[in-house]
């Protein structure tokens, strides 16, 4: 790793309270102009890393760059990042431009200049009407925008996000995460963003870095760690998963895996015979007729969601989730069904 890049980047980086370490030996490079998503569970250590970044927190081991600068020992004031705070932080007795233009004038620039620098930010994410209003009367969406334009106005070398939609409903969540992704890359902005939402993460960013008990669990590209997960906290995190535990035969022929006394043929790269634990993403499973299935099993629920049907289908794998997304044939409950798929869409891990 070449400390001299821009961007952000973490060398060892630890955070101890005490006997506790919330951080263990963290590194990552985030490249200039990418937006990389810390994901992981609560208490995984993903927003002390973000608060590391950002000098609210103290770094016990390690070091943290920003723009190929080491800054570990500088305070919050003195590095170049904005963070945009779950809660918005907006000051609710100063109008939309005021709250923009907070950070220019106590750095004190010229009030003119500094409303200038604001209004061009509110325009630019389309909050050039609301100027005046309070952030009371604004909906949850717009306040994120001012809090995103709050950050911006100073043109910081990095942006930080915590959690930034989690107090937005589902629909607003998704129209939010698609301006703040346009943004970013519109601007080539570089950003780091914390989330423990995996379809967010895998909307938004370049790159993930998922942590589980304050280290890092696999990093790399949304689509490597859904269709690559390196281990069954991986698979069962990302998406949804059907974990059987099982047995790996390799032979002259080929590889099987076999579980509750039925096998079928997968594609185990180089991994040798011995315990396994299957994963199959429940898109990958298809419902069809039980002569024509490789797994037998039964209907035991089905459930209609539109744009597809979700069942959970009795084996002697255990019960698998299936996602059928031709919603106008429903199997009934207790139907005789097959499982099918395709070798290359499962994934076997070593267990």
């Amino acid at each position: 790793m070449n400390s001299t890049t821009g961007g952000v980047v973490f060398e060892r980086v630890t955070k101890k309270y005490g006997d506790v370490t919330a951080v263990d030996d963290v590194s990552f490079h985030v490249a200039q102009g990418e937006l990389v998503t810390l994901l992981g569970p609560s208490g995984c250590g993903k927003t002390t890393t973000l608060r590391m970044v950002a000098g609210l927190e103290a770094v016990s081991g390690g070091r943290v760059l920003i723009g190929g600068t080491d800054v570990t020992l500088r305070a919050a004031n003195e590095r170049d990042v904005s963070m945009v705070f779950q809660s918005y932080a907006l000051f609710p007795h100063m109008s939309v431009l005021e709250n923009t233009c907070y950070g220019p004038l106590s750095m004190r620039t010229d009030r003119a200049k500094a409303r200038a620098m604001a209004r061009a930010k509110l325009a630019m994410l389309g909050l050039s009407e609301y100027e005046a209003r309070l952030p009371s009367e604004l909906s949850g969406g717009q306040q994120q925008r001012v809090a995103v334009a709050r950050s911006l106005v100073l043109e910081p070398a990095v942006l930080l996000f915590d959690e930034p939609l989690s107090n937005l409903d589902a629909k607003l969540r998704r129209r939010v995460r698609e301006e703040i992704r346009d943004l970013q890359q519109s601007l080539s902005l570089t950003v780091l963003y914390v989330t423990h939402d995996q379809e967010e993460a895998l909307a938004v960013s370049d790159h993930i870095i998922v942590m589980d008990q304050g280290r890092i669990a696999q990093q790399g590209t949304p689509d490597d760690l859904y269709e690559k997960p390196q281990s069954r906290f991986l698979a069962d995190f990302i998406g949804d998963a059907n974990l059987v535990d099982g047995e790996l035969r390799v032979d002259t022929n080929g590889a099987s895996f076999v579980a509750g006394g039925v096998a079928v043929p997968v594609r185990a790269g180089a991994m040798a015979s011995g315990p396994a634990t299957l994963a199959i993403r429940p898109q990958r499973l298809r419902v069809v007729d039980a002569a024509q299935g490789l797994l037998p099993g039964a209907c035991r629920r089905a459930s209609y969601l539109g744009s597809r049907i979700e069942y959970i289908v009795a084996t002697a794998w255990g019960e698998l989730l299936v996602f059928d997304p031709d919603a106008r044939h429903t199997r009934r409950r207790d139907d005789a069904v097959g499982i099918a798929f395709d070798p290359d869409a499962v994934i076997v891990l070593p267990r």
